[in-house]
């Protein structure tokens, strides 16, 4: 589980709440017509923006924000070097064993087709397009959070001119105005905490994980095509840690 991001909900959330505490009622917040124009409102314009299939599959995505195991670039490295000494004894045939052992299954794949002898510009064109894909995918789960992170506050403001409406028609009534002002508010509230607090910072989860696994797939690819054409473990190594940033190049270099 990823603690920093259970860690900030909780953190903003708190605040939130402590603040509202100091001063007033947190009863006071909380009304669920607002928060069915907020969530019912966001989530039926995504409805209308994506295809119901990739709807669906937002419960995956928001899964992976809490769930998600990076893969470290180091570990990566470390494992194509010792692929790299085994091709360079036995040849490439004897990573046969290692692909079919191989947990990702974008290293096995790679590994499966440098055994098979694929051609290299073939074999890069094929893990090229996985990489395109994979990214594509990444951008769709992206892309349904920053839409709701863009809509839930403008269905706030609906909320809002809602309540405003209907505050109007009881002006003749001034202790009826200020509850109703309240009331008119609270759709604002729910849209910008939903969108600041929850979905424009997955976002941002999301786009970072996905460069971080990015990187690891080109490190990936990168390592295939090197043990491919025949080159030295330390050539593999060198080559590898140039994706890396100096500071963990040192780190890996030390152990």
């Amino acid at each position: 589980m990823d603690i920093a991001t259970v860690v900030g909900i909780v953190i903003g959330l708190g605040a939130i709440i402590w603040g509202i505490m100091l001063n007033g009622s947190l009863t006071a917040f909380i009304d669920y017509p607002s928060m069915f124009i907020v969530f019912g409102g966001t989530f039926a314009a995504v409805l209308v923006n994506y295809p119901l299939s990739d709807v669906i599959k937002v419960i995956q995505v928001t899964k992976n924000v809490f769930l998600h195991k990076d893969v470290s670039a180091a570990e990566v490295i470390q494992g194509f070097v010792q692929y790299a000494e085994l091709a360079r004894k036995e040849g490439i045939l004897a990573l046969e064993n290692e692909a079919e052992n191989a947990v990702d299954p974008f290293v096995k794949k790679g590994l499966q087709l440098a055994v098979d002898g694929t051609d290299p510009e073939l074999l890069r064109t094929i893990m090229d397009t996985e990489l395109s894909h994979l990214e594509d995918r990444h951008k769709l789960g992206q892309g349904m959070f920053e839409v709701f992170g863009a809509l839930s506050p403008a269905f706030g403001m609906i909320g809002t001119l809602i309540g405003l409406i209907n505050m109007l028609k009881t002006l003749d009534d001034p202790t009826q105005i200020g509850a109703g002002m309240a009331v008119a508010l609270i759709t604002t509230f729910y849209g910008a905490v939903f969108a600041n607090l929850f979905c424009i910072p997955m976002t941002g989860k999301l786009k970072n994980r996905s460069q971080t696994e990015m990187l690891v797939k080109e490190i990936v690819v990168e390592g295939i095509m090197s043990i491919q054409s025949g080159d030295n473990p330390r050539v593999v190594e060198e080559k590898l840690k140039s994706f890396l940033s100096p500071k963990i190049r040192a780190t890996l270099s030390a152990e």
